[in-house]
C-alpha cells in the first residue's frame, strides 16, 4: 500500500538517474552551458542597452529572449547541479520553491512563444510597410509589445498553477528533474480533471497562435519578396527573417519532442534529459544565431569591419 503525506511543504526531486562514471561528465556539462548562456545573454542584453545604434525596434524586441533565457536557466540548471552530486534521498525541495520553479518553467516556454510573435510583427512591419515602419513601430509600441508579451504569459502560467496550487497534496516525489505545473499536479489525490482541461487549452491556443502568427506574417513577408524586384528588400528580408524563423523552428521542435515524450513512460529518462534541453538549447543558439546574422552587432563586437 503507497504511503500517503498530506500537505507535505517538504518535497523530495526524482532528478536525473546517473551513474557515478558519467556523474561528473554530465555536470560539467551543465556547468559549462550555464555559464556560456549567461555570459553571452547577458553580453547581448548590455550590448544592446549601451550602444544607442542598437536602439531599433528589432534589437529592443530582441532582448526580451536572452532575459527571458538568463532568468529561466537561473531557476534551473544551478539547482539541477547541485542535486546531481546529492544522492536521491537528498534532493529535498520546498513546496514554496517547487511552486515558484514551476512557475517560472512555465513562464520560460510561454514567453518564449509570445516574445517571438510580436518579433513577428516587427518583421512584418519593417519588410511589408518599411515607409511607415517608424511610425508604427514607435518606442511606445515597443514597450506596448513588450509588456503584452509578458502579460499574457503571465496570466496564463499564473491561472494553470492557481489551478493547481488549490489542491491537496497527498505524495511527496516529484518525477521529474525540476518542477513542473503536471509535477505538482500529480501529487495530489484530488480531481485534477480541471486542471488537464486548461492545460489541454493553454497547450493548444498557445500554439495555435504562436504558429497562426508566424504563418500569416511569413505569408504577407513571402508575397511581398516574391511580387518586388528590389534586391535589397529581399536580402534584407531574407537576413532578418531566417534568423527570426530559425529561432521560431529550435524552439518548436524542442517543445514539440518534450510534449512527444510524454506520450511514452518507456522513455522517461529521455523525456527528463529533453525537458532540461527545452531550456539548455535555446538559451545557448540565440546569442549565436543572432550575433552571426547581425552586422551591427558583430560590429560592435569587432568581429564585422565597420
Amino acid at each position: 500500500m503507497e504511503n500517503y503525506t498530506f500537505n507535505s511543504f517538504t518535497l523530495q526531486l526524482e532528478g536525473l538517474k546517473v551513474t557515478e562514471v558519467s556523474m561528473y561528465p554530465v555536470f560539467f556539462f551543465f556547468l559549462v552551458s550555464y555559464v556560456f548562456i549567461m555570459l553571452s545573454n547577458i553580453a547581448i542584453i548590455a550590448l544592446i542597452f549601451i550602444d544607442s545604434s542598437l536602439h531599433q525596434p528589432m534589437y529592443l524586441l530582441f532582448c526580451n529572449l536572452p532575459f527571458n533565457d538568463v532568468l529561466g536557466n537561473s531557476i534551473l540548471i544551478p539547482r539541477l547541479l547541485v542535486d546531481l552530486l546529492n544522492p536521491p534521498s537528498e534532493r529535498l525541495i520546498t513546496y514554496y520553491e517547487c511552486v515558484a520553479q514551476a512557475f517560472t518553467s512555465h513562464m520560460f516556454g510561454t514567453t518564449s512563444h509570445t516574445i517571438l510573435m510580436i518579433m513577428a510583427f516587427d518583421r512584418y512591419v519593417a519588410i511589408c510597410n518599411p515607409l511607415r515602419y517608424t511610425v508604427i513601430m514607435s518606442h511606445r509600441m515597443v514597450i506596448k509589445l513588450t509588456v503584452s508579451a509578458w502579460a499574457v504569459a503571465f496570466v496564463l502560467v499564473g491561472i494553470l498553477l492557481g489551478l493547481t496550487i488549490r489542491l491537496n497534496r497527498c505524495r511527496t516525489l516529484i518525477t521529474n528533474p525540476y518542477c513542473d505545473n503536471a509535477s505538482l499536479f500529480k501529487l495530489s489525490c484530488d480531481s485534477v480533471v480541471i486542471n488537464n482541461i486548461y492545460g489541454l487549452m493553454f497547450t493548444v491556443v498557445l500554439f495555435i497562435a504562436s504558429i497562426g502568427s508566424i504563418v500569416v506574417t511569413y505569408t504577407k513577408i513571402t508575397i511581398v519578396c516574391v511580387t518586388s524586384n528590389n534586391k535589397s528588400v529581399n536580402s534584407k528580408a531574407l537576413k532578418t527573417c531566417s534568423t527570426h524563423l530559425l529561432t521560431y523552428l529550435i524552439l518548436m521542435f524542442c517543445g514539440m519532442l518534450a510534449i512527444a515524450l510524454h506520450r511514452f513512460p518507456q522513455y522517461s529518462d529521455y523525456r527528463k534529459i529533453c525537458a532540461i534541453l527545452f531550456h539548455i538549447i535555446p538559451g545557448s543558439l540565440n546569442p549565436i544565431i543572432y550575433g552571426v546574422q547581425s552586422k551591427e552587432i558583430q560590429k560592435q563586437l569587432g568581429i564585422y569591419p565597420a
